[in-house]
């Protein structure tokens, strides 16, 4: 069913959901189209006029309450998470509590939208700036995180006193649909969300583009997509942020400990197996403690266990289909016939039932080379490729050399060679001995061709927000 102006609308057709740990449908949701885009927008143009007229305090107490729900919720929320997505049930309810958290800060935050004065040359003119909210909004969610990247979107776009019009993922609908019912049970007025699912996000996208009504696109996904979309809201000028694709490196220098760099590695480069715009894809070891480094994380991963992530002890779950799987496939046996070194995993996964859904082995490759499609391309799947490096002024200039910007991860003890390693990187997030720099209190962004904008944290809001000058004879 389709979201729109506070009603769950009924489709002429719908398509199918399926676990991609075993294919098994789950559940059906409406499949729309540019008909549904339309209404939509209809409703979101409509409420728009009284929504942004609402006070912060107000609009605050609404984001606290859907906080409150989704909290309250979380629990069902994570289970849904694991069946639809995939991911390890450990990993859902960080997810959901991660998510919940954009809703708590922009609760506050919606309280926080200054204005300015400034100075005139002239004694009779006073100059005062406002914060307006740039209107219809529309947002388009990616499968990877789909709960959490609703509420990093909506939260701010509401407490900014904007309307929304989002489409999530195809593969998981489901989970949108419950983040719908909270934000309908805390009281969002109708049509201030709405949300459309398709099968087929193209009719769906043209509608919002073409339509000079929708004054923002905010989409997280892949670079390629973002690139097309980002080109057609030229045409009505839309205001657009994007968090596209990335290609991380991770650099761990001979004066960091091996182990302790090895865990963290084997963390984050997992995450989601490995499905994470932030996971590192090229790990760059200095050679005097590369041996070291490479047993532990060999150890570490040949240890995770992968299958359905409701399963006992499961951190690894399946990609979301099967051209995911041909992909890492594809990159693994490309890197082993130019000589790369398996030391753990390397192939599908078909034992144990896990032919039935999307599995590929944990893995760890070394004596990765540039000439690798790996060593250039963005993975998006659970292989940890490791290259070592001797000279350490010149890891710097191959960490950059990608088109991605996203994050990039510095392991040292060194503490002048951490700040010029961090400040040299043209990336939007370091991690320097951290495999954890995200927060909704922190900004969320690229560079390059890893997007525009930043989401999360104060300059969140200001994606959502025009600026207005108001000069004033007196």
């Amino acid at each position: 069913m389709q979201y729109i102006d506070g009603t769950w609308v009924q489709s002429d057709s719908d398509f199918v959901v399926t676990d991609p740990s075993n294919g098994e449908i789950i559940g059906r949701m409406a499949d729309g189209g540019a008909d549904e885009a339309t209404a939509a927008v209809d409703a979101a143009d409509r409420a728009f006029a009284s929504w942004s007229q609402t006070t912060a305090y107000e609009r605050s107490a609404i984001l606290y309450e859907a906080w409150r729900l989704m909290t309250e919720r979380s629990a069902d929320l994570a289970e849904l998470m694991t069946t639809e997505q995939g991911k390890p049930i450990k990993a859902a309810r960080n997810e959901v509590k991660y998510g919940a958290d954009f809703l708590l800060w922009y609760a506050e935050e919606a309280k926080r939208i200054y204005g300015e004065t400034i100075p005139s040359a002239r004694p009779d003119q006073r100059f005062v700036v406002l914060r307006q909210p740039v209107g219809v909004c529309a947002a388009v969610t990616p499968w990877n995180y789909p709960i959490s990247m609703i509420t990093r979107k909506v939260g701010p776009a509401l407490a900014a006193g904007c309307t929304m019009v989002l489409k999530p993922a195809e593969q998981t609908p489901l989970c949108a649909k419950a983040m719908f019912e909270i934000f309908h049970d805390a009281g969002v007025p109708a049509g201030v969300v709405n949300m459309v699912t398709a099968a087929d996000p193209v009719p769906v996208g043209d509608a919002w583009l073409n339509d000079d009504r929708v004054r923002k696109l905010t989409f997280t996904g892949s670079t390629e997509v973002g690139k097309l979309l980002g080109g057609r809201a030229a045409s009505t000028m839309k205001r657009v942020s994007m968090e596209l694709g990335g290609h991380a490196p991770f650099v761990v220098f001979d004066d960091a400990d091996p182990v302790h760099a090895a865990k963290g590695a084997s963390l984050v480069k997992f995450l989601n197996t490995g499905q994470a715009c932030i996971s590192p894809n090229r790990i760059y070891v200095q050679r005097g403690i590369a041996d070291e480094f490479i047993a532990t994380l060999t150890e570490r991963v040949a240890k995770m266990r992968a299958g359905n992530g409701f399963g006992d002890g499961v951190s690894i779950g399946p990609l979301v289909d099967e051209e995911a799987v041909a992909k890492v496939e594809r990159q693994v046996n490309d890197a082993v016939a130019k000589g790369a070194t398996v030391h753990t995993g390397g192939s599908r996964l078909t034992d144990d039932g896990l032919d039935r859904g999307h599995f590929f082995a944990p893995t760890v490759l070394g004596d990765v080379t540039p000439d690798m499609v790996i060593h250039a391309e963005e993975t998006f799947g659970p292989v940890a490729p490791v290259i070592v490096f001797d000279d350490p002024s010149e890891v710097l200039g191959q960490a950059n050399d990608t088109s991605y910007g996203l994050a990039a991860y510095l392991y040292t003890r060194d503490v002048a060679r951490a700040w010029r390693i961090a400040e040299g990187l043209r990336f939007g997030i370091i991690g320097i001995n951290d495999i954890n720099p995200t927060s909704a209190a922190a900004p969320f962004g690229g560079v390059k061709e890893s997007g525009i904008g930043r989401e999360g944290g104060h300059v969140g809001l200001d994606e959502y927000l025009d600026t207005k000058l108001i000069g004033w004879s007196v």
